[in-house]
């Protein structure tokens, strides 16, 4: 195994798990907005644990482009408070973790607002460049389990989502297990999983190696 890995014949998805071919890592696309609200807010906030993307980058999964995008910024529950009246002196148009009410009178079609959502302890992020920010096996979680924010994503949508994301990037299912299960959504998700059975040939293609 070992020597297959090395030779990029194998990839390792898990714990003692693999598929075939090179690791292929998959790193969000930030836009300068992006990149002047996370350093305000780390100037504002620097000890506090910050995550910041795009929903726009979800069109490159999905079949039919949404009009309209918004940034996700995530945030210590206990700070969203404090990040939404900062960026709200900023004039941004902000909102904490929305309902779909809320969502539909209020969120501007004319430009991108801000979404404050409370980040979950351990959740699996990266960085690019300086920016924090999500990795492919939170953003598959994080859409399927948030179904008011991402309701663009759903149904047949999320299907085409998962297996683009699958074919072509990495994706640590090992990591996105867990994080599925800080999110209380692990059974629910792998039954999700089985169900589209989105990872099973390249598991069984690795297994027969």
């Amino acid at each position: 195994m070992y020597a297959l890995i090395q030779k990029r014949v194998l990839t390792r998805i898990g714990r003692g798990k693999f598929c075939l071919g090179s690791n292929v890592i998959y790193i969000p696309e930030l836009n300068k907005k992006e990149k002047v609200i996370y350093n305000k807010l780390k100037s504002e906030f620097p000890f506090v644990n910050i995550c910041v993307w795009n929903t726009k980058i979800l069109n490159e999964f999905m079949q039919h482009q949404p009009g309209n995008f918004q940034i996700i910024v995530e945030v210590e529950k206990e700070l969203t408070q404090s990040v939404f009246y900062f960026l709200k002196e900023l004039n941004y148009p902000v909102f904490i973790e929305p309902t779909a009410e809320i969502l539909e009178k209020y969120l501007p079609t004319d430009k991108e607002a801000i979404i404050i959502k409370s980040l979950v302890s351990e959740s699996p992020l990266q960085k690019n460049g300086n920016i924090r920010t999500v990795t492919i096996e939170k953003l598959i979680v994080d859409i399927f389990s948030d179904t008011i924010i991402f309701s663009a994503q759903q149904g047949a949508e999320l299907r085409t989502i998962f297996q683009e994301a699958f074919n072509k990037y990495t994706v640590n299912q090992s990591k996105m297990l867990r994080y599925a299960s800080r999110r209380r959504k692990k059974d629910s998700f792998q039954k999700y999983l089985s169900t589209i059975k989105i990872y099973g040939n390249k598991i069984e293609d690795a297994a027969k190696l």
